[in-house]
């Protein structure tokens, strides 16, 4: 008689229904999920309760903030120094360019598409002359370099070394980061292992602390949508629920279609990718901050095959450079408020949006309050649409939930973003990432 080999036998097992059962209770994106659920139901039946909440999750981003400038600076002049020659940092960092303008530029003609065909503000009919301009003076007061190179290159470089850190300015950090890789790049090969060793040690108790901290993400999603839920209530929501309709549509079509293909062209599948940072994005989506998962969605792609230098140095520039669904977001809303305030576009008056986009979305580089602040200048900087500057007024109450599709739309577009230059620069062992896309269940330890 043939014995069951123990490899097989624990298959049987794991098979069992009262095994799946456990998986998925002890999975994190299960009690994430909950914790979501929880959130929006506290905020409809105890609105009091579910603002009180709020600092749930001010404490887990401020604690994340903490360890995302130390993550991305060891990440980053580790795999740095672990290129062979400062000729591959310069070759990831031009096609990092050429992928963040191309794919960027699409977006915000996603955009304008979806806002021109799906008319989400046709038949609103608003008057500008009702509003308040109160309400928007704190986002029009426009430096007139917002989104110019000379601006970027200012907010890149920090005033002192340590505030980049306690603030979190990814690009600060960034900076400093390259700075000090190359710069350690130019030492002897015994002197650079040297160096290496402790800042190998440092990150590694540093990915320790976040995967504790990862732990708190359900709290975080509860106190999130609790808040979100309680301050701004479900009417908000349903009095914009075409634009917000738009606003999926558009991002998903982004996500699915645009990304999906330009995947589909390097052979990786697009809904398995997804699949494979799911618990990411959830994060994201609950909480509304890009910020809690760019240090795990580091972690995760690296574990994937990707290599630690462009990973370290692609994710971090994307989220400066490459904010894809919020440019749907920028493209969108101007479409929205010439058909809510009934403003006629000509098709040239499309083509300088799209033009002036390319230039003022750039201005979201480190700039707190960047979406309105980059509406707002793109409105300035259009008047010949004749589009009020204070129609943007209209989009305060729903803001917040959109910020929850940027912020995902966000991680989707830097992780693909990751992915192709990667592929591009022959940075990915695609064996082990294939491996990766079709047992995600393996790499999901670290969030």
């Amino acid at each position: 008689m043939q014995d069951i080999s123990k490899e097989t036998s624990s298959k049987i097992i794991s098979k069992s229904p009262k095994s799946k059962f456990v998986k998925i209770i002890t999975s994190l994106a299960f009690w994430v999920v909950l914790g979501i659920a929880a959130g929006i139901a506290v905020g409809m039946a105890l609105p009091d309760i579910g603002v009180a909440s709020k600092p749930g999750i001010d404490w887990f981003i401020k604690a994340l903030k903490a360890l995302i400038g130390p993550i991305i600076f060891l990440t980053i002049v580790s795999g740095i120094i672990g290129l062979e020659s400062m000729k591959e940092l310069g070759s990831i960092g031009l096609k990092g360019f050429i992928y963040f303008e191309i794919v960027s530029t699409i977006a915000l003609a996603v955009g304008i598409l979806f806002g021109e065909v799906l008319k989400p503000g046709h038949n609103m009919h608003l008057d500008y002359t009702t509003l308040d301009p109160g309400s928007v003076e704190k986002y029009t007061h426009i430096d007139k370099d917002v989104g110019s190179v000379w601006a970027i290159l200012k907010s890149a470089v920090p005033s002192d070394p340590i505030t980049p850190f306690l603030t979190s300015n990814t690009l600060q950090v960034l900076f400093m980061a390259i700075v000090t890789a190359v710069i350690i790049s130019f030492l002897k090969h015994e002197h650079k292992k040297k160096i290496l060793k402790p800042l190998e040690i440092v990150q590694h108790w540093v990915l320790k602390l976040l995967t504790i901290l990862m732990l708190f993400s359900p709290v975080a999603a509860f106190s999130a949508m609790a808040f979100l839920i309680g301050k701004f209530g479900i009417d908000s929501l349903l009095g914009m629920l075409e634009l917000l309709f738009v606003m999926a549509a558009a991002s998903l079509f982004f996500i699915f279609g645009v990304l999906g293909l330009i995947c589909y062209l390097v052979k990786v599948n697009i809904f398995k990718f997804m699949r494979f940072i799911a618990k990411e994005v959830l994060v994201v989506f609950a909480t509304s901050s890009s910020e809690t998962a760019l240090a795990p969605l580091m972690q995760k792609l690296e574990a994937a095959g990707i290599h630690r230098g462009a990973v370290g140095l692609i994710i971090p520039t994307g989220y400066s450079f490459n904010l894809d669904c919020t440019n749907i977001y920028l493209s969108l809303s101007v479409i929205f408020l010439a058909q809510a305030f009934g403003i006629p576009l000509s098709i040239e008056h499309l083509i300088q949006i799209l033009i002036i986009l390319m230039v003022t979305s750039k201005g979201a580089v480190g700039v707190t309050g960047s979406g309105f602040i980059v509406l707002a200048g793109t409105l300035a900087a259009l008047p010949s649409a004749g589009i009020p500057v204070v129609t943007v007024a209209v989009l305060l109450g729903v803001d917040k939930f959109m910020s929850e599709m940027r912020a995902v739309g966000n991680l989707c577009g830097n992780a693909v973003g990751c992915l192709i230059i990667s592929i591009w620069d022959k940075k990915v062992d695609m064996e082990k990432f294939n491996y990766a896309l079709n047992h995600p269940e393996e790499f999901n330890f670290h969030a």
